[in-house]
């Protein structure tokens, strides 16, 4: 982008020439205020609405049949909206499914694959900015037979591949990572990772939850042993809305650990035979009987990715985001609550969204709200924005950076209790 002349009146221009600036009408926000939480929680879209109506519209009338009879049959929901999701991560469509949470996805991948690449290796390698519920999942099932080793980050809030590499050693096992971390916004080089990883004789999987729907991957190309990720944040899904996995074409001979019902070969599942016979594809990872009418409403939200590509997706992104950061510099004063933005401003390096240290963080954040701004804390000293690109306006960050800008010249902060709430 360059730098930019920070006025209202360029992010007008900017949004009369953004070709994703119509996507907008599909979403639906009846709350006051601007939105910045599509790395929480994604706006639900008309299709999602319309998706769940149909849904509930065929178990009125269909009941049972729409197991097989529903405009897309509930049998073969999950692997469908797997196959939508494919081109989104760069996997092949039998690569991806739908199925449980994100956390329940980690535990069946690594029930599979610890024991796998076991060969006497005795550790595995994550580290201390990951997500803290991917860290209880290791840890319990590193137990009393793996060591884990957590990498340690410089400066509290980005890490250096290499870093992670020298982390590594004969002994590891596994590589658990998360694709973009969830407070600063950095994100990995997950093709190099992957590359060296693998010479060193280990596996690698990835928590895509901060990355999926807003930036393009090649996991199978690059050679990603696994991965997982929600479907709430940048893909729409709506609350809960059931998560995904990838395991490359090359671990299909595995047998789950966790085997159910749900992962048999489709032509076999109601054989109701006591020997389980897996699904070929990555199906076979799934255990129960599927969320249906959830699933609903993440086929909706898939409809639009249609209606667009992951690389247009990202290239508004990255727009959005160095927008909000010049912003943020040339608007925002730094003295007083040591305003810093701690996102890396490479585009290689930066996810969908931004994140600002201060030192009132959670008050701020709720001086913000009560400007209309929702924008989220996460401790001990941040303030995240997520612009999402496909509903988001460059006059909606301006208008965002100059309530923060307020916020912290007017002191507005201080009429706020620094006691925090349960939910930040």
């Amino acid at each position: 982008m360059g730098q930019i002349n920070p006025d209202r009146k360029t992010a007008q221009r900017l949004d009369r020439k953004d070709p994703l600036g119509e996507f907008c009408q599909h979403f639906c926000f009846t709350g006051d205020g601007i939105y910045m939480l599509g790395n929480s929680l994604g706006l639900m879209s008309q299709h999602s609405k319309e998706a769940v109506g149909r849904v509930l519209s065929e178990w009125e009338h269909m009941a049972i049949g729409g197991w097989t009879e529903a405009e897309m049959p509930w049998f073969h929901m999950a692997e469908h909206l797997g196959a939508l999701q494919a081109p989104l991560v760069g996997a092949y469509e039998d690569e991806v499914v739908v199925m449980n949470s994100t956390t329940v996805n980690l535990h069946a991948l690594l029930g599979t694959f610890l024991p796998a690449c076991d060969s006497g290796k005795s550790e595995i390698v994550a580290d201390e900015l990951n997500f803290p519920s991917d860290i209880y999942a290791l840890q319990s099932h590193a137990g009393e037979s793996y060591e884990m080793v957590l990498v340690q980050s410089d400066d509290g809030y980005t890490l250096t591949e290499d870093r992670i590499l020298e982390a590594l050693s004969d002994d590891t096992a596994a590589v658990i990572l998360c694709s973009v971390l969830y407070q600063s916004g950095q994100y990995l080089d997950m093709k190099y990772l992957t590359d060296r990883v693998h010479r060193r004789g280990a596996l690698i999987g990835f928590d895509l939850s901060h990355s999926a729907g807003v930036i393009p991957h090649r996991l199978h190309e690059w050679g990603v042993d696994f991965a997982f990720w929600c479907t709430y944040k940048y893909l729409n899904g709506g609350p809960g809305s059931p998560a995904s996995i990838f395991v490359n074409r090359r671990h299909f001979d595995r047998k789950p650990r966790l085997a159910g019902w749900w992962g048999s070969d489709k032509e076999r599942q109601f054989d109701m035979s006591l020997e389980f016979a897996p699904a070929e594809g990555a199906g076979r990872w799934q255990i129960g009987t599927p969320h249906v009418l959830s699933m609903a409403s993440l086929e909706g939200s898939l409809q639009i990715f249609n209606e667009t590509t992951i690389d247009e997706v990202r290239e508004k992104s990255l727009l959005l985001t160095e927008y909000m950061m010049q912003l943020i510099d040339c608007h925002v004063p730094s003295r007083g609550c040591g305003v810093r933005v701690v996102t890396p401003r490479q585009d290689s390096r930066r996810g969908g969204h931004v994140a600002v240290e201060c030192d009132e963080a959670w008050r701020i954040c709720q001086a913000l709200h009560k400007r209309g701004v929702i924008a989220d804390y996460r401790a001990p000293r941040i303030v995240r924005f997520a612009p999402s690109p496909l509903y988001t306006s460059f006059e909606q960050v301006w208008q965002v950076v100059s309530a923060l800008k307020q916020v912290i010249e007017r002191r507005e902060y201080l009429q706020f209790s620094s006691e925090k709430g349960s939910i930040t």
